[in-house]
C-alpha cells in the first residue's frame, strides 16, 4: 500500500516530525484564509499602507500559529513513542490538530502524560512569546505577531485542559477517574459527559458574550460556537459509545464459542465430509495432512453454495481456505484481543488451538457477532 493510499482523503503530506508524517487537511486553508481576513484590519492599523500585503501578513500569522499547534501535537507523539506506542501521523485541520496514536494507554499514568504534555507545550510556547514581548517591547508587525502568538497559545493551553473529551483535559480527567476507580471505561464515560457539558457551554457562549464582555456577538461568533459544540459533542459521544462497547468485550471468550471440529483429508469428497460432520455433530471441518497437521479450514458459505448433486464429485479442499497464520488463534483469546485479531485478519472462520498447538475447535465470526449482540448492556 502506498503512502497516498494510506493517507486520509483531503490531506497532503508536508514533512515528518518525530518519525511521523505531518499531514495538512484542505480545511486548513479555509481557516488560514479566515484568519488572514479577520486580521487584515488590525494589520492595517499596525502597519498602514501595506495594501493587499495585509492579507499576506495575516496568512503568515496563520502559518506561525499552526506551527505552534504542530509543536503541541508533536509533544503528544514524542511521549507516546517513548511509552511504546507507534504514531502514524500528525494532521493539521480546521480546528487545530490530531495525533494518530496506535493502541490504547495501558495505565492511568500513560494516559495522563500523553494527554497533558500537549497543553503544557502550548502554555510554554505562549509564555515564551509573552516573555519576548515583555523583555523586548517589539513594535510593528513583529510585536503584533508575538502578542497574537502568546494570546493564542495561552488560550489553547487553558482550553485544552477543560475536563471533557475529546479535549486533552478530558483525557486527564479520564486518567484521574481510572486511577481512582480502577475502571478505564468509567473514566471514559465521566470524561465523555464532561465533553458534552463543555459542548453545551460552547453553544451557549454567544448568549453570554455580551453580558460578560460587553461585545455583541456577530454571525461569525455564532457559527464558530456551533462548529466547536458539534465537534465536542460528536467526539465525546463517540468516546462514550466506544467505552460501552469495550466494557462488554471481556465477556467474549473464544473457548466458549468454539464449534466441535472434524478433521478430514483434503481429497475427501465433500459429501462424505458433510456426512461425517453431521454424524459427529461437528460445526466445523478442518483439512489435515496424513500426519495430522491442519492445512485448511472449510468455509461454511462456500460449502452451502455448492449444490448437493456436485458434492460427491468435489474434494473438501475446493471449499477450504488455506490456514494462514492469522487464521490460527489461541483458544484462550478473549475480549479486545479477540476483536483485534478478527479485524486484522478478516475471515468467516478461525482455527482455535491449544498452547501445544493441538486443534481445539473452529470459531465462526457469525457466532462472535451473535454473542456480542446478546451481551448485557
Amino acid at each position: 500500500m502506498t503512502d497516498q493510499q494510506r493517507r486520509p482523503s483531503g490531506t497532503f503530506k508536508v514533512g515528518t516530525v518525530a518519525g511521523s508524517d505531518v499531514l495538512v487537511s484542505s480545511s486548513w486553508f479555509l481557516v488560514a484564509g479566515l484568519i488572514a481576513v479577520l486580521l487584515a484590519p488590525l494589520v492595517e492599523r499596525t502597519a498602514p499602507g501595506l495594501g493587499p500585503g495585509k492579507y499576506v501578513a495575516g496568512f503568515a500569522f496563520a502559518v506561525v500559529l499552526y506551527l505552534s499547534v504542530l509543536l503541541h501535537e508533536a509533544s503528544h507523539a514524542v511521549v507516546a513513542q517513548r511509552m511504546g506506542f507507534p504514531v502514524t501521523s500528525i494532521t493539521l485541520h480546521f480546528l487545530g490538530g490530531m495525533t494518530a496514536i496506535e493502541g490504547e494507554a495501558r495505565t492511568p499514568r500513560q494516559e495522563f502524560w500523553i494527554a497533558v504534555v500537549g497543553p503544557l507545550t502550548s502554555l510554554a510556547v505562549g509564555a515564551a512569546a509573552l516573555g519576548a514581548v515583555l523583555l523586548t517591547s517589539p513594535t510593528g508587525l513583529i510585536g503584533l505577531g508575538l502578542e497574537g502568538l502568546a494570546a493564542a497559545n495561552l488560550l489553547v493551553g487553558v482550553l485544552n485542559l477543560v475536563p471533557g473529551l475529546p479535549l486533552d483535559g478530558g483525557r486527564v480527567l479520564k486518567a484521574a477517574v481510572w486511577g481512582i476507580s480502577g475502571d478505564v471505561h468509567r473514566g471514559t464515560l465521566v470524561a465523555g459527559w464532561g465533553g458534552r457539558l463543555t459542548a453545551a457551554a460552547a453553544l451557549a457562549w454567544p448568549l453570554a458574550q455580551e453580558p460578560l464582555t460587553g461585545i455583541e456577538p456577530d454571525l461569525v461568533d455564532h457559527v464558530i460556537a456551533v462548529v466547536i459544540a458539534l465537534f465536542l459533542w460528536t467526539g465525546s459521544s463517540a468516546a462514550m459509545r466506544s467505552a460501552r462497547v469495550r466494557r462488554r468485550l471481556p465477556h467474549l471468550v473464544a473457548r466458549d464459542l468454539a464449534r466441535r471440529t472434524l478433521a478430514v483429508p483434503p481429497e475427501l469428497p465433500l459429501a462424505e465430509a458433510v456426512r461425517r460432520a453431521q454424524d459427529a455433530e461437528a460445526g466445523g471441518i478442518v483439512t489435515v495432512t496424513s500426519g495430522g497437521e491442519p492445512v485448511g479450514l472449510v468455509n461454511e458459505a462456500a460449502l452451502l453454495a455448492t449444490p448437493e448433486e456436485r458434492r460427491p464429485w468435489v474434494p473438501v479442499s475446493s471449499v477450504s481456505r488455506t490456514l494462514d497464520p492469522g487464521l490460527r488463534l489461541p483458544v484462550d483469546i478473549t475480549g479486545e484481543d479477540l476483536v483485534m485479531a478478527i479485524n486484522q485478519h478478516p475471515s468467516a472462520e478461525y482455527l482455535l488451538v491449544d498452547a501445544d498447538g493441538a486443534v481445539y475447535g473452529v470459531l465462526a465470526t457469525a457466532d462472535v457477532d451473535r454473542a456480542f449482540r446478546g451481551l448485557p448492556h
